[in-house]
């Protein structure tokens, strides 16, 4: 069953998938064999890339399935229904994608404001969190 979709149309959909019945994969009921079904959704939308990604009631995993084809190591969850995605550095670009695609689709399939940092760049947002007087126009980059 599809539990959400976010899309850009004309150039990329994410779907979250899920099923009621554990012998069967969602994803690959989705995908079809050899592609067919998959294949003939892309085809009537004119190529447009689809993601099928697994549904997950836990928002770390979810929210990491979200972020595919990016391989992500952690998932912080944060107040105010945000999320601080932890990815490889070779990963960051892909997690983010083309103009920020990537991560915008997968905060509008999945309800959380994510944001997606290598691993040691995390330890800078708390930072200035704890330091809310600091003001962010002042900062040389």
């Amino acid at each position: 069953m599809i539990k959400s979709i976010a899309r850009e149309a004309g150039s990329r959909s994410k779907i979250a998938v899920a099923s009621t019945i554990k012998e069967i994969d969602p994803i690959g009921a989705m995908i079809g064999q050899r592609g067919t079904r998959v294949m003939a959704v892309i085809n009537e939308l004119g190529g447009e890339k689809i993601d099928i990604i697994e549904y997950s009631e836990e928002p770390e995993k979810y929210i990491a399935n979200s972020l595919s084809p990016a391989k992500v190591l952690e998932v912080k969850i944060m107040p105010k229904n945000k999320a601080l995605a932890i990815t490889p550095e070779d990963q960051l670009s892909l997690a983010i994608g083309k103009e920020g695609q990537n991560v915008r689709l997968a905060a509008k399939l999945t309800g959380w404001k994510i944001d997606v940092r290598a691993p040691g760049a995390e330890k800078e947002e708390e930072v200035e969190e704890e330091k809310p007087e600091t003001k962010k126009t002042n900062k040389r980059r």
